[in-house]
Formats: C-alpha cells, structure tokens, sequence
C-alpha cells in the first residue's frame, strides 16, 4: 500500500480587528481599492483556458439588519435581509425601513441596527510566484489562506498595518 506523501504545506493567518469595519461603504470601499490598485502585486493568470484578474471576488455577501421595538424601545422583533452587493443591501435596508406592512405584522416601529450588520468578501489572489491564495474580509477579520510562501502574508500585513479600518 502507498502512503501519501505531503506536496506542500499551505498556512493560514488571521487578524482580528481592534473594532469593526464602521459601515458597508468603507467595507466595500476597501475591497474595490484591492482590486482596482492591487497593492500585493498579484498577477494575471490563466487556468483552463480561462483567463482571470491578479485579484478577483470569490464570493461576497452584505447582511441587513433591523429591530422592532414596542413603545418603551425595548427590541419586539428583527429582521434580517442577506445581500449579493452593496447596492442590494442599501436597496433592502430602505425597503425594510419603509415596509409598513411588515412593520404592522411585527407589531413594533422599525429601528435601523448598523451595528449587526455583517459583510464578507473573499478575494482569490494570484501571487507573482504562482501561487494562489485567498484573502477573506469580514467586518471583525482579515484571514488570508491557502498560501504558502510568507512573503505574501508579509505583504498583505504591511499593506493592512496601512489601511486604518483595519487597524
């Protein structure tokens, strides 16, 4: 019987933040500054016929939230509305907040809570020396997996100590 031999050894990191990323715009903000100035140097590359950016979008998702609250404010129900895109997660949260049927089915005057409000967006990243990682983004957290060379956290954690949401 064969064994496995070990081919690579990929890492993970992570930083938590100090405090949250303040609010979608600048959460955004920072994704679209990745990928449109490329501060880690990646490259384009091709797979399969297919030819990709140095730094695309795995996945992104924007998480509304708001509560309910009786006449006293205390919280009677909350709603939650889960998002592709910043457009659609502004659109849904002026539609919750005008939504004067659900306001009535809950019972209570809708209240906005930014400060429950979640984003995510994972970047797949094409190092200069080949190698692919992602760089996962959350309002609490940076990770950056899948890579192996520690250049490239060095790189991303110098560019982050620069960033000051994320710091």
């Amino acid at each position: 019987m064969a064994d496995f031999t070990q081919t690579s050894v990929t890492k993970t990191a992570v930083r938590e933040l100090p405090a949250p990323i303040a609010d979608a715009a600048t959460f955004a903000g920072i994704i679209a500054d990745i990928i449109a100035n490329n501060p880690w140097g990646c490259t384009p590359y091709t797979s399969g016929g297919v030819e990709h950016a140095a730094v695309e979008k795995a996945s992104e998702s924007y998480t509304v939230k708001v509560n309910y609250e009786d006449e006293e404010g205390a919280v009677i129900g909350d709603a939650a509305v889960d998002c592709p895109s910043l457009s659609g997660f502004n659109a849904a949260a002026t539609e919750l907040q005008g939504n004067e049927a659900l306001e009535t089915a809950v019972g209570g005057d809708v209240v906005r809570n930014p400060d429950a409000d979640t984003f995510n967006c994972r970047l797949k990243c094409h190092a200069a020396n080949g190698e692919l990682y992602y760089v996962s983004f959350t309002r609490k957290s940076v990770r950056v997996t899948s890579y192996e060379d520690d250049s490239i956290l060095t790189t991303i954690e110098t560019w982050a100590d620069g960033v000051t949401a994320l710091n």
